[in-house]
């Protein structure tokens, strides 16, 4: 057993308790992968992360991403809160943007004022959901009849998220998932608030099996600002509300500069301490 210095942020939040919660492990080179997987099972948060030397002369830091079911190779949170957690404990990147190893290769965070961004990862698949049979299980998981599904894609960026256009917000908070129709899926769903109200969008996140649904996510929010701004349905930057239902105030600010997709947001510091494992 070995201390480690553990950070545990806030992530889509400017006042903590508003977001979605990250543990990160510092220092986490001697540890292996089973008690990696053992401390995210125990910590039941949506993701933990562990904090290494980047094996790449290019990045500042590598991470690993691991939920109580399994590791990912890329998170958006779990991104910009290590990214936060790192900077507090002294990381000083070398050059003007923090980058960050992990399993889908560099990933650049920006740093602008009190706001962190990420540049979004290329999706692994991105192409409409056509087979009639996945849409009506999508139908039926959100307990919607297929015709509210306005639009349906492949938005993966390796979590393995489907994204899900309906007629409006109000739609998206009353949404009522069947678990057991949704089971293996996961769907990010997006209606857009009235013109004039404080966020542009409002996102839910069904994962359907470890969290059920996730608070305040920053892929899935990366893989929808990617296709939302492509088919001219959302503007090259716009506001996220996500997390209202489970008592959350997540804001996401997506922007769109050329090719690249930006996803950022507040991390706010809970709680510091060392953790023995």
């Amino acid at each position: 057993m070995t201390s480690h210095a553990i950070s545990w942020v806030d992530v889509f939040s400017s006042t903590p308790l508003g977001g979605n919660a990250l543990a990160v492990v510092h220092g986490a080179d001697a540890l292996d992968e089973d008690t990696m997987a053992r401390f995210a099972r125990w910590t039941n948060l949506s993701e933990t992360t562990y904090l290494l030397e980047p094996t790449v002369p290019e990045a500042d830091y590598r991470v690993r991403i691991f939920t109580p079911g399994g590791e990912l190779p890329f998170a958006g949170h779990p991104t910009l809160g290590t990214a936060a957690a790192w900077l507090a404990l002294g990381g000083r990147p070398a050059g003007e943007d923090v980058v960050q190893e992990c399993g889908v290769g560099l990933v650049p965070v920006r740093r602008r004022g009190d706001e962190l961004s990420f540049a979004a990862p290329p999706l692994l698949r991105y192409e409409p959901v056509a087979e009639p049979e996945l849409l009506d299980r999508v139908a039926r998981s959100l307990r919607l009849d297929p015709s509210a599904l306005l639009d349906v894609s492949w938005l993966d960026n390796g979590p393995g998220w489907i994204g899900v256009r309906v007629a409006d917000a109000a739609t998206v908070l009353g949404l009522r998932a069947d678990w057991s129709a949704m089971a293996g899926l996961k769907l990010g769903v997006v209606g857009a608030h009235p013109a004039g109200a404080e966020c542009d969008v409002e996102v839910r996140a069904f994962v359907g099996d470890w969290v059920v649904e996730d608070p305040v996510t920053g892929s899935l929010n990366a893989g929808l600002a990617r296709w939302l701004t492509d088919s001219g349905w959302a503007p090259e930057a716009y506001v996220a509300a996500q997390g209202t239902v489970l008592g959350r105030t997540g804001r996401v600010y997506a922007r769109r500069e050329a090719d690249t997709i930006w996803i950022g947001g507040h991390v706010s510091p809970v709680v510091r301490g060392t953790v023995e494992l």
